[in-house]
């Protein structure tokens, strides 16, 4: 059973080691990525994790940088927005496309991950995470054609496939159904505004003063 510190990313007792590297899952989702692996280099294609579990302390500063400055802030088309005469609504708003709120991140949950192929991914370019990587013509579409075959055979989908006017195409966040749907089920917007007792979370009144349109838009969101 998942604790709400599980769920919020402040325990990582529900984990395992995915294979030798730093990446972090669920047991019963790290045993079936490596299935979903091991098929991918049947047909040619080297699949890795990108990330795996982030924990709330690593949440909390990608949303306050994004919210102080510190960190880019992506428009709708993955363009950078000067946020400095933003409101904290609209600079909120621009960041949940894009980024979770400490606690309500999938992520935590052991049961997501990004995953790319860096065999395809030419070696003077870095990473990105954005949707153009993805889709035709980008450097991992054939990559993401395999996925959209055969990861439901593996148990795995993804959560944001489709723009619904909250966050942003994900093509490259990949979910484990069976975890994950239970996860979402725990997860409400008394357990993760409990989670910021004693932080400091940027526009945190703002933040649960609109917690009724957030959480449906931009957490509870995904198709089961």
């Amino acid at each position: 059973m998942m604790s709400h510190e599980m769920l919020t990313g402040r325990s990582d007792a529900h984990l395992v080691t995915l294979g030798e590297g730093p990446h972090r899952l669920q047991k019963e989702a790290a045993q079936a990525f490596e299935k979903m692996r091991q098929a991918a280099g049947v047909a040619g294609f080297d699949l890795q994790p990108a990330s795996t579990f982030r924990d709330f302390s690593r949440q909390l500063a990608i949303w306050n940088g994004k919210f102080r400055g510190e960190r880019p802030v992506l428009d709708k088309n993955s363009q950078p927005v000067d946020i400095s005469e933003l409101t904290t609504a609209e600079r909120c708003q621009l960041i949940l496309r894009w980024s979770a709120l400490p606690g309500a991140s999938r992520h935590h949950w052991g049961s997501d991950l990004d995953v790319y192929d860096p065999s395809l991914l030419p070696a003077d370019k870095k990473l990105q995470l954005e949707p153009w990587e993805y889709e035709e013509g980008g450097y991992f579409y054939p990559l993401n054609q395999w996925l959209s075959a055969h990861m439901a055979e593996f148990g795995f989908y993804r959560p944001y496939a489709e723009d619904t006017g909250g966050v942003a195409v994900e093509p490259w966040h990949l979910s484990y159904r069976p975890l994950a749907q239970e996860c979402e089920k725990l997860l409400s917007p008394q357990v993760l505004i409990s989670a910021w007792t004693g932080q400091e979370v940027a526009a945190a009144d703002w933040l649960a003063s609109q917690m009724t349109e957030i959480f449906p838009r931009f957490i509870a969101l995904s198709p089961l």
